[in-house]
């Protein structure tokens, strides 16, 4: 897995960058760089990993991950799983502000993000993510008119490591949708994982949205509501 560390302030320049992007610095107009080998540069000199959008990366091994959870449940208990929703939340937001940032300049739009076709944009938001290991998506903006979105990880990190350990894990994740969301549309949103990978599903399922929405879904979660019975509950307008 591939993490891209940011500035602790937003108002400077988001990565202190000490090396170019060879292939980059050659075919600036480029845009098709969904290989490995393309989206990263590894300067083996400097002992540092650039990626295409000149953000410096490090890697991280499963027991980063599994060290980091056990030592966050040792420290706050039970809290754990809100300090990492809270850490993802803050990243999504700082996050949303470098995309808008880089998107723009890469392919030199002259119109604000929210005038862009939306599934356009979000493609292009995720896919440096899925480059880094955090996993592939999809996400249904059907109800979004409705105040509430689905979204799928396929192969989240956190919980493929962790295994089957009969609950959701993938905090960090909820908490980056919601960050990057709210960001986004300008409005604050919250997200909670109704399935997860680490519950013996195929992949991990998130409802972002509106807080009344999320609330009605955890009590539906509490009282044995799959993820199927809560997303045609929400769709049928319950709301308790």
């Amino acid at each position: 897995m591939v993490y891209t560390p940011t500035n602790s302030n937003p108002g400077q320049k988001l990565f202190l960058k000490t090396a170019e992007h060879t292939l980059k610095k050659k075919y600036p107009k480029k845009h098709h760089h969904f290989r490995w080998e393309d989206f990263f540069v590894f300067q083996t000199q400097s002992g540092e990993i650039l990626d295409w959008n000149e953000s410096r990366n490090i890697l991280a091994s499963e027991d980063f991950i599994v060290g980091l959870i056990e030592g966050l449940e040792q420290e706050v208990g039970n809290a754990s799983g809100v300090v990492m929703y809270n850490i993802g939340k803050e990243w999504g937001k700082r996050d949303a502000e470098f995309f808008r940032n880089w998107f723009i300049k890469e392919y030199e739009y002259e119109t604000e993000i929210s005038q862009l076709n939306l599934p356009y944009v979000l493609e292009a938001w995720w896919w440096p993510f899925t480059a880094q290991g955090w996993g592939n998506w999809d996400f249904d903006l059907s109800d979004q008119k409705n105040g509430f979105m689905f979204v799928n990880i396929f192969d989240s990190a956190v919980a493929r490591t962790l295994g089957d350990v009969g609950k959701p894990v993938c905090h960090i994740y909820a908490g980056l949708l919601a960050g990057f969301f709210s960001s986004l549309v300008k409005k604050e949103l919250n997200c909670i994982e109704i399935q997860c990978y680490a519950m013996g599903e195929t992949y991990c399922k998130f409802l972002l949205g509106k807080q009344d929405r999320l609330d009605a879904a955890t009590f539906w979660m509490y009282e044995g509501a799959t993820a199927r019975d809560i997303e045609t509950r929400l769709q049928d307008g319950e709301l308790r």
